[in-house]
């Protein structure tokens, strides 16, 4: 018996794939760009990424740096919310937070008025105002130790010639926390002060003619004019100075040491997560006490930047609205 084979039909017949040369180029195509920016994630990799996982995972432990670690699961975040020197810690940071950065805000809009104007030797007094972000955080301790000193410091004898008296600064609650925002303001005004500056030279400046010619004044043109012109740079610059001033650490560290002055008065969350971390070798709470600071700056980011933003969008639909 022979058996009959059905034929292939010349149209179901699939012709061989052949992989050509131009194949092969297009998938490598973009080769170089990849291996471009490779180095960037391997970086992020390596000093971001693994850390933040580290952490978390330390969050878990209780290690002194020494010994073996012992797995205690979430009993260091459990005792955060109880612990009442992290809350004080809290508190502090919002306050000095709220002291430094409102004054310091309009003072760095004001410097930046000021040079935005006719004024001779504007590089360098940009570079003067600017010279105080860069300085040695050393240098500073020194130079803020003497001025905040009780008995020759130079603040002191200033408010003896007008009749105020002494006030202790490295002492006294409120007036350590008043320290401590006078530090800040002196260090970051000068950089505000230059986003701003960036900010007003980039205004269209047919804008503010036309005011001008409308008959505004300097002050209506500012409130009317500028400083709606200036509301992106003006929320960067607030929702940045939120996240730097919940992060306080190196103003407090430096004039009152680790143990943030008497009573705790200058104990700042940063300055707190350092002392348990790498003061008392609890890296596992120093850890947990971290991961709390995040949550802390992320929630009151979104916050400022709804607070800060409403208007704007307030605006929009206002004017969506007309239409």
């Amino acid at each position: 018996m022979t058996a009959i084979l059905p034929a292939e039909s010349a149209g179901t017949r699939r012709a061989p794939v052949r992989r050509t040369p131009a194949g092969h180029r297009k998938r490598w195509r973009y080769l170089p760009q990849y291996l471009a920016i490779a180095p960037f994630f391997v970086l992020f990799a390596i000093f971001g990424l693994y850390p933040v996982l580290y952490s978390f995972y330390l969050a878990l432990q209780r290690w002194d740096g020494v010994g073996p670690m012992k797995f205690v699961g979430l009993q260091n975040f459990a005792y955060l919310l109880t612990d009442t020197t992290f809350w004080d810690s809290i508190g502090n940071t919002l306050i000095i937070f709220v002291m430094s950065t409102v004054p310091m805000t309009a003072l760095a809009l004001l410097v930046a008025l000021g040079l935005n104007s006719s004024v001779r030797y504007k590089g360098a007094l940009r570079v003067a105002y600017f010279l105080p972000n860069v300085t040695s955080i050393v240098a500073m301790s020194l130079v803020f130790g003497s001025i905040f000193s009780d008995e020759f410091g130079i603040l002191n004898w200033v408010l003896r010639l007008v009749g105020i008296g002494d006030v202790d600064w490295l002492n006294d609650p409120w007036a350590i926390r008043g320290a401590i925002s006078i530090m800040i303001i002196w260090r970051w005004t000068g950089y505000n002060a230059i986003i701003f500056l960036a900010g007003l030279q980039a205004m269209p400046t047919d804008v503010l003619e036309a005011a001008r010619i409308d008959g505004a004044g300097p002050v209506q043109t500012f409130f009317r004019v500028t400083l709606p012109l200036l509301r992106p740079v003006l929320l960067f610059s607030v929702v940045m100075s939120a996240i730097g001033g919940l992060q306080i650490f190196s103003e407090s560290q430096v004039l009152l040491g680790n143990r943030g002055g008497p009573g705790g008065a200058g104990m700042t969350m940063v300055l707190y997560f350092y002392n348990t971390a790498f003061a008392d070798n609890d890296f596992g709470y120093g850890a947990a006490i971290a991961w709390g600071i995040f949550v802390v700056v992320v929630l009151f980011s979104i916050l400022n930047w709804r607070l800060v933003a409403r208007p704007e969008r307030g605006q929009v639909q206002t004017k969506g609205a007309g239409r």
